[in-house]
């Protein structure tokens, strides 16, 4: 058993963490533009021009977002730092990025599109040139390289003249101009793309910068979003018709939830989080609002604003994959406030310098979970590891915690796929390059394979530098996972240089030991037969210090001994 031939390796970004480039190719002003860095201690926020012409800022983070005061705009200030304008400028790096991200062997890469770049206002009827070139120009780089667009059309952001005009996603004025801008993108880039998520984390989005409208309170909130579910469906109509083959999901945030205890309380208010958690995909994936729903809105105070049609809408245009991002779980109890994702500290697990618990069976858990509910198959596109890494004196940078974590997510995903039977259409790392942390607007919160010069304040040179996980995701894909996919067979039966990778790789990054000698046998076209002998732990050691001799392009591989035994 193994992964899938096929399966998408990749990583993510998001374009308001990623490119820069504000101000330029006709780029219009965005939701996220307006809104501040941070930290943990001091939260990201949108800079506002009060009614009476003071200053204010208004909580940003979809954990927290606060409404605005009556009669405040949002304001860009020339002594405000905001990481959007030039997040890492991918803008100007895109062809060194697309290179450096094939270089691991990805196939796909996942990233968004900003909206007010190929709309500026979100009204236009032509869309702007320059801005649709800049992507076309992106798709031309990736299939150069031999990767494929994974597109997210809506990525927590919308153009901020429609946020000012009509309180973005509350008013369904939004949804043509949404439906619009699918229309354009289906056609100037419609058959070089097919895999597409309508909306990002739908299940996370609240307020301005996220939703475009100015009130974050659950009654705003829940009636955006449906408007956003209406939007999805009818994109996903228009894309199947004029896309044939085209495949739709919408992402969303997922933590896995356990409850506190066995005590009947907390498991039935587990069940209840749940239900908040996955309501939205219940509605986009099955077409229809859950019967729970009545009991959700009732505890929130919501009252939701449909018209007639809207049924009908929301059956005709269902995902065919449900894709979300998993960084970590929580615990729930009667006492926990929850927030859609988060929840209380699991005793059991430890933490991400930022806070989150790292949990990586809870990945596998909710492939199980969400497969078993909706039947579709699924795409993690989002996962990862926030930390600061630290350039060595020699220029390294040695990231081993973030090997260590993506391989145990990996291992749990791939147990998923292999073990449960899990269809997984791919894995997109968040995210292979560094960028501007969302939730904190840090810099020093990295998640990429790819160090950027740049810190917090935006000060740097924003060269790119690889980091130790960047070669360790390389023998990843080349070997398509194998390392994770059990012990290495007698016979390997590969061959090249991504034999070498396979023998040593299965045994030092799947904590595996031979539980006996081991001989590793090395043919290769105009050298003689080189053999590899070791007992027990030395093999680890020795098989990482011996790669680089062994790679000598082998023609043929041979394993054998006893079957290797963690």
């Amino acid at each position: 058993m193994r992964v899938p031939d096929g399966f998408l390796w990749g990583g993510a970004t998001a374009d308001f963490q990623y490119e820069g480039g504000w101000q330029e190719g006709g780029r219009g002003l965005s939701t996220h533009d307006f809104e501040t860095d941070g930290s943990v201690q001091d939260p990201r926020g949108n800079t506002l021009l009060l009614a009476d012409g003071g200053f204010a800022k208004a909580r940003s983070s979809f954990f927290a977002a606060e409404s605005f005061p009556e009669g405040a705009k949002p304001h860009v200030y020339p002594d405000c730092y905001y990481p959007s304008h030039n997040a890492v400028d991918g803008y100007h790096h895109m062809k060194e990025d697309v290179e450096l991200m094939a270089g691991m062997g990805y196939n796909v890469y996942r990233f968004s599109i900003c909206w007010s770049r190929i709309f500026p206002t979100g009204e236009e009827q032509q869309p702007n040139e320059e801005g649709l070139k800049f992507y076309l120009d992106l798709i031309d780089e990736l299939e150069k390289h031999g990767m494929e667009p994974l597109i997210t059309i809506h990525h927590d952001e919308l153009p901020a003249a429609l946020a000012e005009k009509y309180n973005g996603w509350e008013s369904r004025h939004t949804i043509d101009c949404y439906l619009h801008y699918c229309r354009t993108l289906f056609e100037r880039i419609g058959m070089r793309c097919r895999y597409w998520l309508t909306f990002n984390e739908i299940n996370a989005v609240r307020g301005y910068a996220s939703c475009g409208t100015s009130s974050a309170d659950d009654q705003t909130h829940y009636n955006a979003v449906h408007n956003m579910f209406l939007a999805s469906a009818q994109a996903v109509k228009l894309g199947h018709e004029m896309m044939p083959g085209s495949q739709f999901g919408a992402m969303y945030a997922l933590s896995e939830i356990y409850p506190a205890t066995c005590k009947p309380e907390d498991m039935f208010r587990q069940m209840q989080c749940r239900r908040e958690s996955l309501f939205f995909i219940d509605v986009m994936a099955r077409g229809y609002y859950p019967s729970y729903t009545g009991d959700l809105f009732g505890r929130r105070g919501v009252t939701l604003h449909t018209e007639p049609g809207d049924d009908e809408i929301l059956k005709s245009g269902t995902l065919d994959f449900v894709s979300f991002s998993y960084y970590r779980s929580c615990t729930v109890s009667t006492e926990t406030k929850f927030n859609v994702i988060g929840g209380d500290q699991n005793p059991y697990l430890q933490s991400t310098p930022w806070g989150w618990p790292i949990d990586p069976l809870g990945l596998r858990y909710c492939m199980n979970e969400i497969y078993d509910r909706y039947q579709k198959p699924i795409f993690i596109v989002e996962n990862g590891l926030g930390a600061i890494d630290e350039i060595e004196e020699d220029g390294t940078i040695n990231d081993t915690y973030r090997i260590n974590y993506l391989r145990d997510h990996l291992k749990a995903m791939i147990d998923a796929i292999v073990i449960d039977g899990v269809p997984c259409l791919g894995y997109t790392m968040w995210g292979c390059i560094d960028l501007v942390s969302l939730s904190t607007g840090e810099m020093k919160k990295r998640y990429g394979h790819i160090y950027v010069d740049m810190d917090d304040k935006g000060n740097g040179t924003c060269a790119r530098r690889k980091k130790l996980s960047y070669d360790w995701m390389k023998e990843v894909i080349a070997t398509n996972g194998m390392m994770f996919c059990g012990a290495v067979p007698r016979n390997a039966g590969v061959s090249g240089d991504a034999a070498v990778r396979f023998v040593l790789l299965t045994f030092h990054h799947r904590r595996v030991v031979p539980s006996g000698a081991v001989k590793i046998r090395f043919q290769s076209k105009g050298f003689s037969l080189v053999e590899f002998s070791c007992t027990g732990r030395a093999f680890g050691a020795a098989g990482a210090q011996g790669a680089k001799s062994w790679a000598r392009m082998p023609t043929a591989v041979q394993v054998s001994g006893t079957s290797a035994a963690r």
